[in-house]
């Protein structure tokens, strides 16, 4: 157990503004990482060693992405329990997302609302921040790197993009994600499109073979969908994944749906819905891809795991991982041991 409890901290943050209150605890973990102070928000790792996709992940709950997109708090955020984490979208170059105000809390439905627009400080800091992480890694944690495109970039360019930002992750990840499913980039969801799909993984599938034997490593290489898919746009995606031999699927990102917070403040805001709203869109497209993916095709869950039980639900949907980022805000860091202990007792 952490030495100072989250509810002493969670009434001061929520007192700020969203985005605000984001960086400041991304801040003062950066900071803090690797030194004694550590012990102020370190949780005990649940020992539950699972093999997906060739890697051996200490336990079964993940940090999603989206949450530190710099990769500056590698070690901290570990040492909060997680299996694994996965950091970024990166793009290959820096941009500063949309204009603020972009972050909003609805905490009458335990959900947020952003449209951050994958600000971050370009590939060339991210990969020295994930270089200069240590001691998460050294005790055995899984790191997930997950790359975008630029918003300046058409989306006709978008292949260009990926290629370079999988070209500069490869030799530092352990994973890497694909992110097309952020709403908060123009056209970018298109890119789940059957064609564009096709092309895309077509171009990074080849890449990665050659990468492979650049560096003498194999490195798993996932897709994150969103939740706003149909069913006959699952099976596209389910059998392009199956065509191409990627190795994961990350389900799901955020929502632009708003049936459940109707009439809430911040409601109307534009963006992408993360929190509990999301979790049965997010385990119905978890059903969906394993009835049509089989039983050994790794499929990583994530969207509204606020609870132990939200995590055994994910697990029951067809989940082999379980990622936490609004459960995260909501809860702090105790969620993490206590849903990585419900997945460990089955």
């Amino acid at each position: 157990m952490s030495l100072v409890p989250y509810g002493l901290a969670r009434p001061f943050l929520f007192g700020l503004d969203a985005e605000a209150a984001h960086e400041l605890t991304l801040g003062s973990i950066a900071r803090l990482q690797n030194t004694p102070a550590q012990c102020l928000w370190a949780q005990r790792r649940v020992d539950d060693p699972v093999t997906v996709a060739g890697l051996r992940f200490p336990n079964r709950v993940g940090l999603a992405a989206g949450l530190d997109k710099n990769g500056r708090c590698i070690d901290g955020l570990g040492a909060m329990g997680f299996g694994f984490i996965e950091v970024g979208t990166v793009t290959p170059k820096g941009q500063p997302g949309n204009p603020k105000p972009r972050m909003f809390r609805l905490p009458q439905a335990d959900a947020l609302i952003n449209r951050l627009g994958f600000n971050n400080e370009g590939l060339d800091v991210f990969l020295a921040n994930v270089r200069r992480a240590r001691s998460f890694r050294a005790a055995g944690g899984i790191l997930g790197l997950n790359i975008g495109k630029n918003a300046a970039t058409p989306i006709e360019q978008a292949v260009d993009d990926y290629l370079i930002g999988l070209d500069g992750v490869f030799p530092h990840a352990d994973y890497v994600t694909v992110n097309i499913s952020s709403p908060n980039t123009k056209n970018l969801r298109a890119l789940q499109s059957d064609e564009a799909l096709d092309a895309l993984l077509g171009a990074l599938v080849r890449r990665k073979a050659e990468l492979v034997q650049l560096h003498g490593r194999q490195v798993p290489m996932f897709l994150k969908i969103a939740p706003d898919l149909d069913e006959a746009q699952i099976g596209v995606i389910a059998a392009t994944l199956q065509r191409h031999g990627l190795d994961g699927v990350v389900a799901t990102n955020t929502t632009i749906a708003r049936d459940a917070v109707q009439g809430l403040p911040h409601a109307d805001e534009t963006g992408g819905l993360s929190g509990a709203p999301v979790r049965e869109a997010s385990n119905r497209v978890i059903r969906a891809l394993r009835a049509r993916l089989g039983p050994g095709f790794p499929i990583i869950g994530v969207g509204g795991v606020m609870s132990a039980a939200d995590a055994r639900a994910k697990r029951e949907a067809g989940a082999d991982l379980v990622q936490i980022y609004t459960g995260l805000i909501y809860r702090g860091p105790a969620l993490v041991p206590e849903a990585a202990s419900a997945l460990a007792a089955g």
